[in-house]
């Protein structure tokens, strides 16, 4: 089960976040007592959740079970931790990631050696190169829609139609109806290109 963006519950009144802290730690209770067998529990949010006023902290039982001591060097983090420090995306691992993903797509589609040969990973470097200049060269913000269009627009095509060639007929464009505040923010190329929230 994944409960993403959990951060969320920060913004909401005082008493419906404490009602919600107290079933996360019952749901934690419950999974660790084994009531739910075999059942993996993500619960992923900013770090101002786990480590501010507002957050976990509200509840202390809640704030004791996942308590992690960050204190060492992001490399010898223990993957076996209840709390995982994820480190920021740079061009390198998106373009791995996006290796990655192309792979898992070949292996299930019906030109496999088609899609690797016409997103292969030089067409990939490039790619994100392009999508990361979309955003301000923001790579941190980019892998959502940098996967999101690897597969819809890119992949997809080349399964289906024999004659796609990404090189000659794609052209990468973001519409801002796709895109969220903070990509949009990192597209702004001035100050007046940003909406302001009034």
């Amino acid at each position: 089960m994944v409960l993403d963006e959990i951060e969320t519950i920060q913004r909401v009144r005082s008493d419906v976040r404490e009602k919600g802290l107290n079933a996360l730690r019952q749901l934690i209770d419950d999974i660790d007592g084994g009531r739910f067998p075999g059942m993996y529990l993500v619960i992923t949010g900013t770090p101002a959740f786990y480590d501010g006023p507002q957050g976990i902290k509200r509840l202390e039982p809640l704030a004791q079970r996942l308590h992690v001591d960050f204190q060492t060097d992001a490399r010898f983090d223990n993957p076996r931790a209840v709390q995982l420090r994820l480190s920021t995306f740079d061009h390198d691992r998106l373009v791995e990631v996006g290796t990655k993903v192309r792979d898992l797509f070949a292996a299930d589609c019906q030109a496999p050696d088609r899609v690797r040969s016409y997103a292969n990973d030089e067409y990939l470097e490039s790619f994100a190169s392009a999508m990361t200049g979309k955003l301000g060269g923001n790579v941190g913000i980019a892998p959502r829609l940098f996967l999101k269009k690897l597969v819809a627009d890119i992949l997809d095509r080349i399964d289906q139609f024999d004659d796609f060639d990404p090189r000659q007929h794609y052209k990468l464009t973001i519409a801002s109806s796709e895109m969220t505040n903070v990509e949009r923010e990192a597209q702004a190329q001035k100050v007046d290109d940003i909406e302001l929230d009034l």
